[in-house]
């Protein structure tokens, strides 16, 4: 072939290759091989092949990424030649988890990754929960039987229960010590004035040596007792309990069990125990045996945190190997078993946000719902009253007020009876007022002939952190007592002098 005909030849090819290429007969060389046997091969993926492996997202497509087979760089990878599919594969790059920054996607449920944080009740880091709200408000005038609450002081907002430090971690609770594992709990929501705080300059050694002391020999200094495990926060508690084990090897809890007696004792084990499991256990005790305590129910359900409620089912299934949620609907029934399933999902929305055209729109949804017609929607009362945030609901209570010319309480008490009317009542009473709730409570465990000392003990232990100071001063506005004379006049011994201290705290001491 003369050098004129090769020449030629070889444009021609050029010629035809190109125009092969536009009229779509080519296709670009993505780095895998194809089929070549069938001339209707198609650029669409085959029907059995999986796109999107794990259920994650579809990723968009790249266009005309031209020839090179690698879609374009994404964001977090840096220009190194790394090849992030491996072998020259043109799988599609998965994007981050929200939030996540890559690496591993979030725990299920929302939770923290472990090892951030502490065990029941959780320290630093609860991340994966939403920021409760401040539940200080101070609106116009507000009907029902509790006093406008006035607003709390502002706190530092944290989720969840106390904080809890150096706990060991690993299984299930460990004989005796009252150590529990670490699920990376956050910390306690600051809804108002506590009577305990963490003592300055902390010292667990010298706590644990006090102890000691006071257990040494016969009988027991419960004065020594008192003025360590009722003046510290559960958190430093738990650190005495480890320093004790540490120190004279010896399990603390079983010490205070061999010396103390009765209510006293049922005080200082309640105090040891982690506000997570104490509730769980109340929960418990309360569906355990004939009967239901559903007073119990109502009080822990409507008054907790929507991590908090997370935490006590976490704990009812480590120490029960039951679901919380299954024990209430097994031992309660009708519109009471609803609204307790509803409180126990923790869906409550707990921003500050309030929407005005709502709240009458939802007052008038309740009228209709109850007053307005024969017989009562229930479903429409359980629905607004466990999912909206306490401001919301206080301008709902303020748009019935308008609207039925009476308050929400007087509509509940008229058309709910039993226990469904109780546990609405106390949904409302908390939102309305809390410290004023339970200083109603405390007041009812001591009234009249004999002291129920089960719901005392809860109600000191479990409000020291968190607004104690706050009920103290409704008790004394409400009853024209003080809830120390009250105590006073209805305990005796180191049991009375116990919750004493609890109620009063600890600030004098600092």
């Amino acid at each position: 072939m003369s050098l004129r005909k090769f020449v030629m030849s070889g444009i021609q090819d050029v010629l035809d290759n190109k125009l092969g290429g536009l009229s779509g007969n080519k296709q670009p060389n993505n780095g895998q091989q194809r089929d070549n046997s069938s001339s209707s091969s198609s650029n669409q993926p085959q029907q059995d092949y999986n796109m999107n492996p794990g259920g994650y997202p579809n990723q968009p497509s790249y266009g005309n990424a031209g020839y090179g087979g690698m879609p374009p760089q994404q964001p977090g990878y840096g220009n190194g030649g790394y090849d992030p599919y491996g072998q020259g594969q043109n799988h599609q790059q998965q994007q981050p988890y929200p939030g996540g920054g890559g690496g591993q996607p979030p725990y299920p449920g929302g939770y923290p990754n472990q090892g951030q944080g502490a065990p029941y009740p959780g320290g630093g880091g609860g991340a994966g929960y939403p920021q409760p709200p401040q539940y200080g408000f101070s609106g116009g005038p507000q009907s029902g039987g509790y006093p406008p609450q006035q607003p709390y002081q502002q706190q530092h907002q944290q989720p969840s229960y106390p904080p809890q430090q150096n706990f060991q971690q690993g299984g299930g609770p460990q004989m005796g010590g009252g150590f529990f594992p670490n699920h990376g709990y956050g910390q306690p929501v600051m809804i108002g004035t506590p009577s305990l705080f963490p003592i300055p300059g902390f010292n667990a050694n010298a706590d644990a040596e006090v102890l000691r002391k006071a257990m040494k020999g016969l009988g027991c200094n419960n004065s020594k007792v008192i003025s360590v495990l009722c003046q510290r926060t559960n958190g430093q508690r738990q650190e005495i309990s480890k320093a004790f084990k540490v120190m004279y090897g010896k399990d603390l809890i079983k010490e205070l069990k061999g010396e103390l007696h009765g209510d006293f004792e049922d005080l200082i084990l309640a105090l040891m125990e982690a506000p997570a499991i104490y509730d769980a256990k109340q929960l418990y005790k309360a569906m355990d045996g004939l009967g239901t305590k559903e007073s119990v129910l109502i009080e822990i359900m409507t008054s907790r945190t929507n991590a908090q409620i997370q935490q006590v089912r976490d704990a009812y299934k480590m120490l029960y190997k039951k679901d919380l949620e299954r024990d209430l609907i097994g031992e309660t029934s009708g519109h009471f078993k609803r609204l307790l399933v509803s409180l126990c999902a923790g869906g409550r929305d707990e921003s500050n946000q309030t929407d005005a055209l709502r709240a009458n729109q939802d007052a008038r949804r309740l009228y209709q719902a109850g007053e307005k017609r024969l017989g009562t929607d229930e479903s429409t009362f359980n629905a607004i009253l466990a999912s909206q945030n306490f401001n919301q609901l206080r301008m709902v209570f303020e748009e019935y007020q308008k609207v039925s010319n009476h308050s929400i309480e007087k509509a509940i008490e008229s058309e709910f009876s039993g226990d469904v009317r109780d546990g609405l009542l106390a949904v409302i009473a908390v939102v309305r007022n809390r410290p004023a709730y339970f200083a109603k409570l405390l007041h009812d465990s001591m009234k009249g002939l004999g002291t129920r000392d089960n719901d005392l003990i809860r109600l000191c232990v479990t409000r020291a952190e968190y607004d104690m100071a706050d009920i103290r001063n409704m008790f004394q506005s409400l009853y024209r007592t003080t809830l120390e004379n009250m105590i006073k006049g209805d305990c005796s011994g180191a049991y009375k002098e116990g919750l004493i201290a609890l109620v009063n705290g600890n600030r004098g001491t600092m």
